[in-house]
């Protein structure tokens, strides 16, 4: 074999061999940390600063090889922002799949019906995968920053299972869950009923979150509805243990008693008329619907029949009779 042929099959063969072995490294299993690592690829993010950010969490990928199979496959702009989670075994084909196809990791809170704010902000505080941009403001300043048009935050937003990528900021969560509210208020106030002692979806709003801490069986909630609507028809105090309750802040133990009834604020709808300034808790959409559609009765009365159900009555008699009945234990 002539010299210039033995240098060709040379050239040859390290060509082929350079390729398997770069084959080999793009296939083999990245060098990384047991368990799940999290990685964070910001918005606008290229290839290096992606290999970075998996360098940084102990994923030993090679930058030069990133790119090198980030172009053969044509990924160019495909890479999307989020948190991901990655476990072992991962190649590089498979870390740029998943960042690829915006297969981010996705948290989730939840907010319950009846909450008031108090908690609804606990839940967020306590959320660890939330940035929390609130802390060290007031309620009146959280509203402000999501362009609130009350200072007063009780009952704006909407009870429901928020889901959102790991690191994102507190208030967006806010800003979701108060927009919620304001499309199923404005919705339900132009369905709602002729001639309700309602001046506005504000007044709406306080009403049903009346219904939902006074309504023990969700059949039930029209009913209630229309006690109360009843009483702010002809003027009667509402006499609502919850709004009561709520008045107390603090002060409550958990046993509601004469002296509480008599205890004058703002919220004491046994010692003023019409509906408290606020509402008291975040409220249903059923709540909602109830509140601006409520049943057709005569009824002014109800009581608890201590298995979740209220028994309505018309007058005070069978109201008082009701009571016996089912508080009292009598026949």
């Amino acid at each position: 074999m002539s010299r210039s042929k033995f240098l060709l099959l040379s050239a040859a063969l390290a060509i082929v061999a350079g390729l398997g072995f770069g084959w080999y490294l793009i296939e083999r299993a990245v060098p990384m940390p047991e368990g799940t690592v999290r990685v964070s690829v910001p918005k606008g993010a290229n290839v290096r600063t992606v290999a970075a950010r998996l360098r940084e969490q102990g994923i030993a990928v090679s930058p030069q090889l990133l790119l090198l199979r980030y172009r053969m496959r044509g990924l160019d702009g495909q890479l999307k922002a989020g948190t991901y989670e990655f476990a072992a075994p991962q190649t590089i084909d498979s870390l740029l799949d998943k960042i690829a196809l915006g297969d981010t990791v996705v948290a989730s809170v939840r907010f319950i019906e009846g909450w008031t704010f108090r908690q609804m902000r606990a839940a967020i505080e306590a959320h660890p995968d939330l940035a929390s941009d609130t802390a060290g403001l007031n309620d009146a300043e959280i509203m402000k920053r999501i362009g609130a048009d009350r200072s007063e935050p009780e009952g704006l937003f909407m009870p429901d299972t928020y889901t959102f990528s790991p690191g994102v900021s507190d208030l967006d969560i806010y800003r979701q869950a108060y927009r919620a509210l304001e499309r199923q208020l404005n919705e339900a106030w132009e369905r709602r009923a002729p001639d309700l002692p309602l001046k506005s979806p504000y007044e709406a709003l306080i009403l049903a979150s009346i219904v939902e801490k006074e309504t023990g069986r969700p059949e039930d909630r029209g009913q209630v509805a229309g006690v109360f609507v009843n009483r702010l028809r002809i003027g009667m105090l509402l006499q609502s243990d919850p709004t009561t309750i709520y008045g107390l802040g603090e002060r409550f133990d958990g046993n509601l008693r004469r002296s509480d009834l008599r205890a004058d604020t703002p919220y004491n709808t046994y010692t003023r008329k019409g509906l408290p300034p606020t509402p008291i808790a975040l409220v249903s959409a059923a709540s909602l619907e109830a509140a601006l559609n409520p049943a057709d009765t005569r009824a002014l009365y109800f009581v608890a029949r201590g298995d979740g159900s209220s028994h309505f009555s018309n007058t005070l008699a069978e109201h008082n009779r009701a009571v016996a009945r089912y508080q009292l234990g009598r026949k």
